[in-house]
């Protein structure tokens, strides 16, 4: 098992991508191919005693893409980037996976030109899992395509189903449309089409639709598979890491404010960092392409050490789950105008 990542992308590269690298390789006894420029990669691997580490490769890419570069045409423009190259190895066989830190964009628009698409699928996404005190719900898409066709979310919700169930451990995924009320009538075109073609799924048995659900009630556990257009989904993402950050702000204010809650904060000192990991990004590494031939991880743009070490290991558990072979297999199903 080799894992290909992309050491010049993200806000701290190279240093966190390669520490975090060498730590998962440890960890985990992956091989890793690093890709990025060797001068500047090379002291970091020495510094971390694992500059004679046979298991670890590193190739010399000079140039790097940067969130300054236009995604669509960056791989294009930058074919010998840390981002390109890795993924054109990818392709071509030479790892199971890849990982980048680095411009959302273009990693997306990479993957799509150079990786290519699974046979039939529309538009790949991303598929970030959120917490909900349970498995975790997975909300698709999160930014990946801003406009969407009914088609686009209908596949969405198949992808999602297969992810949630094979690497979520859901048995019978709960498939649920981000809509702005409850009611069936409720949305504009898009919702109410796509709403109709999950629920002819449900009623053939091939997905478990559970109806529209409002942004509220995303994560009290109820819905397993989130299912809306990237634009939507990514403010809501965005306004519950906000949300995330601000409570806990407050929450440490409120345990600085005097003797009696430093006090108290002492008690709960296990129970907050628990709080805290729970919505750590840290802890989850990544979001899975969807709709990718081959694994394809989006490390977050600030990924530490911690949080690399942890896209490894996602990157892994997705490849080991047989995710994309599900969605290959059920391709017939995830076409409007298919034959039952």
């Amino acid at each position: 098992m080799r894992i290909l990542i992309d050491a010049m992308g993200g806000d701290n590269a190279p240093g966190e991508i390669v520490r975090g690298a060498v730590d998962a390789r440890r960890e985990f006894g992956a091989d890793i191919t690093l890709f990025g420029q060797s001068d500047k990669v090379r002291p970091i691997l020495a510094e971390c005693g694992a500059a004679s580490d046979e298991h670890i490769t590193l190739v010399d890419a000079p140039d790097v893409i940067t969130m300054e570069d236009d995604p669509a045409t960056a791989t294009r423009k930058k074919p010998n980037s840390s981002m390109t190259m890795a993924l054109k190895a990818l392709h071509l066989g030479e790892g199971d996976a890849m990982i980048s830190a680095g411009s959302t964009g273009a990693l997306l628009s990479g993957a799509t030109l150079i990786v290519r698409r699974v046979r039939g699928i529309r538009r790949a996404c991303f598929g970030p899992v959120l917490p909900n005190g349970k498995n975790g719900v997975l909300l698709i898409d999160s930014g990946a395509n801003a406009e969407c066709t009914p088609e686009y979310l209908l596949q969405f919700a198949y992808m999602g189903s297969f992810y949630s169930k094979e690497i979520l451990g859901c048995a019978e995924p709960r498939v649920g449309l981000l809509n702005i009320g409850a009611e069936e009538s409720k949305g504009t075109p898009l919702q109410k089409e796509t709403y109709e073609l999950l629920r002819r799924e449900d009623e053939a048995g091939r997905l478990r639709f559970i109806g529209n659900v409002e942004a509220r009630d995303a994560l009290f556990g109820g819905v397993d598979v989130l299912v809306t257009d990237g634009f939507s989904g990514n403010i809501l993402l965005k306004g519950i890491e906000g949300t995330a950050v601000m409570l806990m702000k407050e929450l440490k204010k409120i345990f600085y404010k005097n003797t009696k809650n430093k006090l108290a904060a002492a008690m709960l000192k296990n129970d907050v960092y628990s709080l805290k990991a729970l919505l750590d990004p840290s802890e989850v590494g990544g979001t899975a392409l969807l709709g990718i031939s081959k694994p394809v991880i989006k490390a977050h743009g600030s990924s530490d050490a911690r949080a690399v070490r942890s896209a490894v290991k996602q990157a892994i558990t997705f490849m080991n789950a047989g995710v994309i072979e599900s969605i290959e297999k059920n391709i017939a199903y995830m076409r409007v105008g298919k034959e039952d």
